[in-house]
């Protein structure tokens, strides 16, 4: 894989925190490249590093040691507030719980992201519903979380997560408080916005069956890397 075709270029990220006197290194020494327009799955035990992993490409928390270069940018050379900026211009986040704000309609969720750009009022709202008429929520905009099932929920938290139209979706157990027919509507809608929008997206699951949508799958172990084949999702 050439450097031209690398959306994300890791070289020998390591990851340590303090706990009292002691430090515990959670990733070793990790080298990894993404290509623009994949989906990769991270899979591990508990306490593997997986969701460190994932919060270093999504610039939620920065290296001990080593590099991440994403789309040409060294975001582990950003400031507290470079890096703050750079994940709202670049980057949309999927959680396994949902983080919707329950006074809020759908619509004025998904908006939020938006407040931080020069947007007007009237460009947000058409953003916004862009983005849910994306999820097929279109019909729900002006209900409240309180007034959606969990998979609605996490359809509009998708929506929030591209209304700033990033090339990197970073989605940590999005699917994990879901059963499993709403969990691969969801994983299918991801797949969607990944071959038919372009989107880049990393995965963090512990469910073999999520893994199967993505086109890749890597398992942590201990801090440390190593590659599965291609997945079902490829097929």
């Amino acid at each position: 894989m050439s450097g031209d075709e690398s959306l994300i270029l890791i070289r020998g990220v390591t990851k340590a925190y303090r706990r009292g006197t002691d430090t515990v290194e959670v990733l070793h020494g990790i080298d990894l490249d993404i290509a623009r327009g994949e989906f990769v799955a991270l899979m591990g035990p508990s306490g593997s590093g997986k969701t460190t992993l994932l919060n270093l490409i999504g610039g939620l928390d920065t290296p001990s040691a080593g590099s991440i270069e994403i789309a040409g940018q060294r975001i582990d050379r950003l400031s507290s507030a470079g890096l703050s900026h750079w994940r709202a211009a670049h980057v949309g986040f999927v959680f396994q719980f949902y983080n919707l704000l329950p006074a809020l309609s759908a619509q004025k969720n998904v908006e939020l992201p938006l407040l931080l750009t020069r947007l007007s009022a009237a460009q947000r709202r058409r953003h916004a519903a862009l983005a849910l008429e994306l999820v097929g929520l279109s019909d729900r905009a002006g209900h409240k979380p309180g007034e959606l099932s969990g998979g609605q929920e996490q359809r509009v938290a998708i929506a929030r997560a591209i209304v700033t139209d990033p090339a990197l979706l970073v989605c940590d157990e999005p699917t994990g408080d879901l059963d499993r027919k709403t969990a691969d509507e969801i994983l299918g809608l991801l797949q969607m916005l990944n071959r038919e929008h372009g989107k880049t997206v990393v995965m963090v699951t512990h469910d073999p069956k999520a893994a199967e949508y993505a086109g890749r799958q890597l398992h942590l172990d201990k801090g440390t890397l190593a590659e599965q084949g291609a997945s079902a999702g490829e097929a």
